[in-house]
């Protein structure tokens, strides 16, 4: 008896010592956690500065007499600063990370942000675009590295929580555009460029976490397994073939979703005369489904996969934005918000499976799916300008109903599961 008391004295002087580190590791959960907040809250600031971008478009077409093939080319010139050069960024900063390189992409957009709101001339307003989405395309590639970091294994709900901020922004851009900058003028756009400096403020406390947690961004490659545990091995040729396949589906759901972005107002405005504000309100439904399809894609995907989610998301949708350009305004409002749910939900779903296709590459995957495919969704809106200068907007939105059949593409993505803990 006495034996046991003289050895549970030690064992119960020692009871708390397995407890420290329980509590520095809830400590860092609560940090990284932080970190992941930050990111979100920075993306939803840079988002909606992005989104102001096409939601002032009204506003340059009166102010500045521009046609749409003027317009779409704002949107090119954006578009391909803003996604093209991810890929290259993403590339870069896998082989040398640039923990304060955030904060400086930040400082792009706020150049560009003063600059639109003081432009004069067409060039200018060109200049100013092109250095908002220059400052984008330095975000996106290195915050979505940053959020995997600091996920702690949970990539899925990291990725979720990072893109909600982005949509989030998307979604509030156009109506902090009609109800600020309409009534008040382009030079109102400049208070939106306080939004940028804290921004960066938020980004350089991350860069410095970055810089003390390097370690972290290199995590080892997890072997791909298919439904039964076995390995499954793909060729080079193979994973290129369905990177090819995913960035295919994008652009068909990007280019739809840049015919609603950069033309929907126009469309309610000439096809049922809604006010502007009234339109934008409109467009912020729009965005808002947007929202709520990247959560509900990835939460879905986690249950029944990623390859149901893609069919349903891309295909599923056709038989909506075939009815669209021949209903009234009501099923017009209903109809866009129900397109926005479903085609939202791919995206999760392909940048997951993307990721599993190509594991340790996690800037070149997000600066290719947050970037390039979004750039070939703006090249389809500079066309579709085009094509509603010489026909109609309601021949632009007859056109674009077809581009789900893409969605029969996923035939050829090969069958792999992610690796659940």
């Amino acid at each position: 008896m006495s034996e046991n008391a003289t050895t549970a004295g030690p064992m119960a002087a020692d009871t708390p010592a397995p407890s420290q580190p329980t509590d520095t590791s809830s400590g860092a959960d609560v940090a990284t956690f932080g970190i992941i907040l930050s990111l979100s809250f920075c993306h939803l600031l840079n988002d909606m500065m992005q989104s102001m971008v096409p939601a002032i478009y009204p506003i340059l077409k009166d102010s500045y007499h521009l046609d749409f093939a003027q317009i779409g080319l704002i949107t090119l010139t954006f578009q391909v600063t803003a996604s093209m050069l991810q890929p290259l960024v993403g590339m870069y900063t896998d082989k040398r990370p640039m923990p304060y390189s955030l904060a400086i992409g930040m400082g792009f957009t706020l150049v560009g942000l003063v600059l639109m709101s003081m432009a004069a001339s067409y060039p200018v307003i060109l200049t100013a675009a092109a250095l908002i989405g220059v400052g984008s395309s330095v975000f996106h590639p290195e915050a979505s590295r940053v959020a995997r970091m600091a996920s702690g294994g949970r990539h899925g709900f990291a990725q979720s929580l990072f893109q909600v901020g982005g949509n989030t922004g998307s979604a509030i851009g156009p109506l902090l555009a009609a109800f600020i900058v309409v009534p008040r003028g382009q030079s109102s756009i400049v208070w939106f460029s306080a939004a940028a400096l804290v921004a960066m403020i938020v980004l350089t406390a991350v860069g410095s976490w970055y810089t003390r947690n390097r370690h972290l961004a290199k995590p080892k490659p997890k072997p791909r397994l298919g439904a039964k545990g076995e390995p499954i091995v793909l060729s080079r040729g193979q994973v290129l073939f369905a990177i090819a396949i995913l960035v295919a589906l994008l652009f068909s759901k990007n280019v739809y979703s840049a015919s609603l972005s950069s033309y929907y107002t126009f469309y309610l405005i000439g096809k049922f005369g809604l006010s502007v504000q009234s339109a934008q309100v409109a467009l912020f439904a729009f965005l808002g489904a947007l929202v709520v399809g990247t959560l509900a894609g990835g939460w879905i995907g986690d249950r029944i996969g990623r390859i149901p989610v893609i069919w349903f998301s891309i295909l599923g949708v056709l038989p909506f934005t075939l009815a669209l350009p021949h209903v009234g305004l009501t099923w017009t409002l209903v109809l866009s918000v129900v397109i926005g749910l479903i085609m939202a939900s791919a995206f999760s779903a392909i940048l997951v499976y993307a990721q599993d296709l190509m594991p340790g590459k996690v800037g070149l995957v997000a600066g290719l799916f947050f970037g390039f495919s979004f750039g070939l969704g703006g090249i389809g809106a500079a066309a579709l300008g085009e094509i509603a200068d010489w026909t109609s907007l309601e021949t632009v939105y007859q056109i674009c109903a077809y581009l789900p059949v893409m969605g029969l593409l996923t035939v050829f993505l090969p069958r792999i599961e992610q690796i659940r803990r």
